[in-house]
């Protein structure tokens, strides 16, 4: 057993929920550090240099973050100054920071470059646990400015993965765009952690298939999988990220539909679901040519019960909306 990377995986989980059951933005601060420091040691392989420089992109990235996040913070007193003026320009900052640590657009630039360098176990940890933090900090601020990131994130989002086969990269972009449903659910007051809950096990179901067949290019997928129940499980899998009914990735957007609906944001709303038509064509690129080609080979590398596992919970949409509304 790897003790330090237990260590390490625990620092990161502890440093999370110190910053949820944080009272005030320090004590948040010092949580989000502690998280970068424990999950930097999770990301560095010296005998690689791709790794390394991931690690680095990392470090700088979020150091930056943390620096544009304390300097609000410890100017707080000096609001009494001009309230309203220092108060809009603190929070925009404080917006900022955040966002940059997310990687949520428009900083957004070093999320695709650092995925394209990383395994898919730590981008799995790099698009779920590690946003838990910031979401829910960035949820504690007015919500008036997130209009113009939610545009933002959803555009480049969907526009972004259309020019790259690679799946790395196609998942940062996806995962720029669901980012942008998570923020209107938070400007609406809505329960943002349900999306991230259900957007998180979509993501270690897709990982661990990625994982597992080794994947990094999108045309590698009809050369590995011969047979037809795991061509069917890996369409089903992107089909449900990209958000299409009846699969469990509809779930989360059906209700911020309905919460949009509810709150009369019906122009947002439609632009989302416009981009959202965009991701959805990047997926089906991604598997037109698994559904094209033909086999008749009946093998299953991955093991038969795992697979009707990952089939079964991706067509449970209507189940968990029942369960989710109770």
């Amino acid at each position: 057993m790897n003790y330090s990377k237990i260590m390490f995986m625990t620092m990161v989980i502890s440093s999370s929920i110190l910053t949820i059951n944080s009272t005030n933005w320090l004590s948040m601060w010092m949580g989000l550090e502690m998280n970068l420091m424990a999950f930097i040691p999770i990301l560095s392989k010296f005998n690689n240099k791709k790794k390394s420089q991931s690690m680095m992109i990392y470090f700088l990235v979020q150091s930056i973050g943390s620096i544009l996040l304390l300097f609000p913070i410890l100017m707080n007193p000096l609001m009494s100054v001009s309230p309203t003026l220092i108060k809009e320009s603190f929070i925009l900052m404080m917006m900022m920071s955040l966002l940059l640590k997310l990687g949520a657009a428009p900083l957004h630039n070093w999320m695709p470059e650092m995925f394209n360098s990383m395994n898919w176990k730590e981008m799995f940890l790099l698009m779920t646990w590690q946003k838990l933090a910031p979401l829910y900090m960035l949820s504690n601020i007015s919500p008036k400015m997130l209009p113009m990131f939610i545009y933002l994130s959803a555009m480049i989002g969907a526009i972004g993965g259309l020019n790259t086969t690679s799946l790395r990269k196609i998942m940062a972009y996806s995962s720029i765009n669901h980012m942008s449903w998570m923020m209107m659910m938070m400007m609406m007051q809505a329960q943002w952690y349900k999306y991230l809950f259900l957007y998180s096990m979509l993501m270690i179901m897709a990982c661990m298939f990625f994982h597992k067949y080794n994947f990094f290019m999108i045309n590698q997928a009809p050369q590995k999988m011969t047979s037809m129940m795991e061509k069917y499980t890996y369409t089903m899998l992107m089909l449900s990220i990209g958000g299409l009914p009846p699969f469990m990735g509809f779930l989360p957007k059906w209700i911020t539909i309905q919460s949009a609906i509810n709150s009369d944001m019906m122009m947002m709303m439609m632009i989302l679901i416009m981009m959202s038509m965009i991701t959805l064509f990047y997926y089906m690129r991604i598997i037109s040519p698994l559904l094209l080609s033909f086999s008749t080979t009946n093998k299953y590398k991955m093991g038969k019960n795992k697979l009707m596992l990952m089939m079964m919970m991706n067509l449970m949409a209507p189940l968990m909306l029942i369960i989710s509304f109770i």
